[in-house]
């Protein structure tokens, strides 16, 4: 080891890195309900999980993400065409998380059975609907590890003309996406996709919050976590400064970390 070179911890992370884990899952294991999180170095291919990352939760709005990155691949085969409001509604699915487009592009490309297909060859490799409720984009239950596959299929698999349309488009979501993994902070340039609902759970109501995205330089590091609030005390702030300062202590920002709280709720 040369004498620059940060010292190895467990894991074969440095132990700056290790020391912010540790400080992570502490604040995960201290939240109440149910969290998972998943780490991934794309640079050294390690990856660091805590809580329940292998966990089903219901996904919110993040499949929004990989029915954008389903369609721009499909229309470069020409298995799909997508015309100028085809594409405008990827744009907001993308920026504001708009339902409207989605709801507009899930009936306009395929079936319930086409379209999980789609999202399961994209990386949501365990996606399921949700039993009792539509088979649609907002009735999809994944995982942690999913979210992280999936942003792994953008930055490792993707076209690199519609990997560089989703990774700027991921940089400047509007204020609604402003939460999540944007809280590694405005250095380390963060890319983001959130979902947000009251879902239920075991016929019980509860909040749910997701996010997924990369950090840093060349987008090395894949996060994604996932939240279900307890039914009693859930409110979306508690989800998304939860999620927010999650990340921000696993990159070393501050905490608590600035978020925008969304309002449709």
């Amino acid at each position: 080891m040369s004498p620059s070179a940060p010292a190895t911890c467990a894991g074969g992370w440095d132990c700056a890195q290790a020391e912010r884990f540790t400080r992570a899952r502490a604040y995960l294991d201290a939240r109440p309900g149910r969290l998972g999180l998943l780490v991934r170095d794309r640079a050294s291919g390690r990856s660091w999980t805590a809580g329940d990352a292998d966990g089903h939760y219901w996904a919110g709005s993040t499949p929004k993400l990989a029915m954008a990155v389903a369609l721009l691949e499909e229309a470069r085969t020409g298995a799909v065409a997508l015309d100028a409001a085809a594409h405008r509604r990827i744009a907001a699915m993308l920026s504001v998380s708009d339902n409207r487009a989605a709801d507009a592009l899930w009936d306009g490309y395929g079936d319930a059975t086409t379209w999980l297909k789609r999202l399961r060859r994209v990386g949501l490799t365990s996606a399921r609907y949700v039993g009792g409720f539509p088979s649609r984009w907002g009735f999809v239950m994944c995982t942690p590890a999913d979210l992280a596959a999936l942003m792994s299929h953008v930055l490792d698999k993707a076209h690199p003309d519609d990997r560089q349309y989703i990774v700027d488009s991921m940089r400047s979501v509007g204020p609604v996406q402003r939460w999540g993994v944007w809280g590694a902070g405005a250095a380390l340039r963060p890319g983001v996709k959130n979902g947000w609902s009251i879902e239920k759970e075991k016929g019980r109501d509860i909040w749910i919050t997701a996010t997924a995205g990369f950090v840093g330089p060349a987008e090395r590091y894949v996060v994604a976590a996932m939240y279900h609030q307890p039914p009693r005390g859930g409110r979306i702030d508690r989800g998304v400064h939860a999620l927010t300062d999650l990340v921000a202590l696993v990159f070393g920002a501050p905490v608590p970390a600035p978020a925008v709280v969304p309002r449709d709720y």
